[in-house]
């Protein structure tokens, strides 16, 4: 009689996704510790490989069926920390520290990375979207964060924005990053990777070249690509207000046949 074949259990892959969540709270406070010490562009680095651990995370445990509340919940703090936190007080290390109350600056778009991250955790999470409401931390946050960087290249100080004063640009950064955030305006989610759909290419296109930029034009490359995502999102939720077309947030039991309100949702 054969003897039976022991079975040892296969080594879970929960912690592979919360693994990756982990490694984006690693830079974002390695990023804080940096940009106190005056490394501000290295401190930069950390908040963008912080950004590609974030992108991983959730596709990773989507991919090996390992989701959880857990790891939902683990991912909204590690941002507020990451993106909410990290990227204010770059900009605190770098410029503000030196006028008295400027930090409230830092108390403002922390705040509002955290209320943003609160308000998607009970009205998003967990669903699938096309639309984030209001301004996706990681975005809010790799945009200010990135700013030093490109603050330093030629095609910034070479325009007529080279010439403002720092500081005033870096306030209203962070002021407007911060209310888009809380705001109710629609932002596109990054299309799942896929070739079967033109938005699943042009993802999986956007995502490798944001790879290819992150070793060869870092400083050029991700501010303006974050400005070009926020102003995409502003002008669409300004068609869609102009045109009177429906919120991407509204429920459809809440449209009739045509896509409209129906008169009851209309008074409330």
């Amino acid at each position: 009689m054969m003897a039976r074949r022991r079975r040892f259990p296969r080594p879970s892959l929960v912690m592979l996704p919360n693994g990756f969540t982990l490694a984006n709270l690693f830079f974002g406070i390695f990023a804080i510790v940096s940009a106190s010490r005056g490394q501000h562009v290295q401190a930069g680095w950390y908040i963008v490989i912080g950004g590609f651990c974030d992108a991983l995370d959730g596709r990773i445990a989507r991919a090996t069926n390992t989701g959880s509340a857990f790891g939902e919940e683990l991912d909204s703090l590690v941002d507020a920390i990451s993106f909410g936190l990290a990227p204010a007080l770059m900009m605190y290390f770098a410029v503000l520290k030196h006028s008295g109350w400027d930090w409230l600056f830092v108390f403002i778009f922390a705040a509002c990375a955290v209320m943003r991250l609160a308000r998607f955790n009970v009205e998003q999470a967990g669903k699938s979207k096309d639309y984030f409401k209001g301004l996706p931390s990681p975005a809010a946050g790799g945009t200010l964060a990135t700013y030093y960087w490109f603050s330093q290249t030629p095609l910034y100080n070479e325009t007529f924005i080279g010439e403002w004063p720092w500081e005033t640009i870096l306030r209203f950064l962070m002021l407007g990053l911060a209310g888009l955030m809380i705001s109710n305006v629609p932002f596109p989610s990054w299309p799942k990777f896929t070739f079967r759909t033109v938005h699943g290419t042009a993802g999986i296109v956007v995502f490798f070249a944001s790879i290819y930029a992150l070793f060869f034009l870092p400083k050029h490359f991700f501010f303006p690509f974050g400005v070009l995502y926020v102003i995409t999102g502003i002008l669409l939720a300004v068609v869609r207000g102009v045109f009177e077309l429906p919120s991407p947030f509204e429920e459809p039991d809440e449209l009739d046949d045509h896509g409209d309100m129906t008169p009851e949702d209309s008074r409330s």
